[in-house]
C-alpha cells in the first residue's frame, strides 16, 4: 500500500522536556487515529506533522519530501490542520469562516469564484452547519464552533487532513456523525482524503482502519484495530481500565473495566 507520510527518529522536547523520543510510524491512505493516554505526545506528535513544530530529530516526509521544509502555501495545499482549540475570530460569519479555507488554493490575493463557493457549501453540508451560513461564530456553542472548523479544514480540498481531538465539544449523535464523515471521506470514489485524528473517544478511534498507539513519547504499536496486538497494547497503556473484544463481524469494542476484580 502507498505510504503517503514517513516519520523517522522524530524527537521534540518542549521547554527541555522529551515529549517525542525516537517516533517511527507510516501514514497510509484510509483513516488513522492515534490514542494514548494523557501526556502521551499525541497533540505534539500531530503539530509535528503538520509542520508547526520543528523536531530536535528525525524527519517527517510527505509523498517523498520533507514536511518542514515546504513552504507554508504548498503544505497548505497538502495537508489541512485543525487544532484541538481552534482559533476563531468571532465576527465572522460561519460562511466566511469555512470560505478561509480556500487561502490554500487561491492564496491570499486570489479572488473566489463560483467553484469556491460550492466547495464551501459542500463542506458545510457534510459537517452540518450550513444552516448557520450567516451567523456570527461567537454565537455558536463551542460544539457548533467545532464543526464550522472542520468545515474550514474541508474547504482547503488538501488530500491530507491532521485532526487534533475533532469531537471536542459534540455531542453523541455528532460524534456518530463525525466517524461516519471520516469513513466517507477516505473511502470517496471522486475525492478520497486521508485523515489522522488524535482521539480521546476510543470507540470512535476504534473504527478507523489504522490505530497508532502511543504512551511516553515512543510508538508502542500501530495497525489494524482488531489484531490481538493492537488490543493488547491499548488494554496495556490504558493500565487494565478498559477492556476490548472483536465481535461477530470482526470489529473491536471497547468497555471500562469497571467491575471489580475477583479475589
Amino acid at each position: 500500500m502507498t505510504v503517503l507520510m514517513q516519520v523517522s527518529g522524530l524527537s521534540v522536547a518542549l521547554g527541555g522536556r522529551p515529549v517525542l523520543d525516537g517516533v517511527d510510524l507510516s501514514v497510509l491512505p484510509g483513516w488513522t487515529a492515534i490514542v494514548g493516554p494523557n501526556g502521551a505526545g499525541k497533540s505534539t506528535l500531530l503539530r509535528t506533522l503538520a509542520g508547526l513544530q520543528v523536531p530536535q530529530a528525525g524527519t517527517v516526509e510527505l509523498q517523498g519530501r520533507s514536511v518542514h521544509r515546504m513552504h507554508v502555501v504548498e503544505r497548505a495545499r497538502h495537508l489541512a490542520w485543525l487544532a484541538q482549540q481552534g482559533h476563531t475570530t468571532g465576527e465572522l460569519t460561519v460562511r466566511e469562516t469555512v470560505g478561509l479555507g480556500r487561502i490554500a488554493q487561491l492564496g491570499l490575493l486570489g479572488t473566489p469564484g463560483p467553484a469556491d463557493a460550492a466547495v464551501v457549501a459542500q463542506a458545510m453540508a457534510l459537517t452540518e452547519c450550513a444552516e448557520w451560513a450567516q451567523r456570527r461564530l461567537q454565537q455558536l456553542s463551542g460544539g457548533e464552533r467545532q464543526r464550522v472548523l472542520l468545515a474550514r479544514a474541508l474547504a482547503t480540498e488538501a488530500p491530507l487532513l491532521l485532526l487534533d481531538e475533532p469531537t471536542t465539544h459534540l455531542d453523541a449523535p455528532h460524534q456518530v456523525a463525525l466517524a461516519r464523515l471520516f469513513d466517507h471521506l477516505a473511502r470517496d470514489s471522486v475525492q478520497p482524503r486521508s485523515i489522522v485524528t488524535v482521539l480521546h473517544d476510543l470507540p470512535i478511534a476504534l473504527r478507523a482502519d489504522r490505530v497508532i498507539v502511543l504512551a511516553a513519547g515512543r510508538v508502542v504499536t500501530q495497525g489494524a484495530p482488531f489484531e490481538a496486538g493492537v488490543r493488547r497494547a491499548l488494554e496495556e497503556v490504558f493500565q487494565g481500565a478498559i477492556r476490548i473484544e472483536v465481535d461477530a463481524r470482526g470489529r473491536s469494542r471497547v468497555e471500562l473495566a469497571l467491575d471489580e476484580p475477583q479475589a
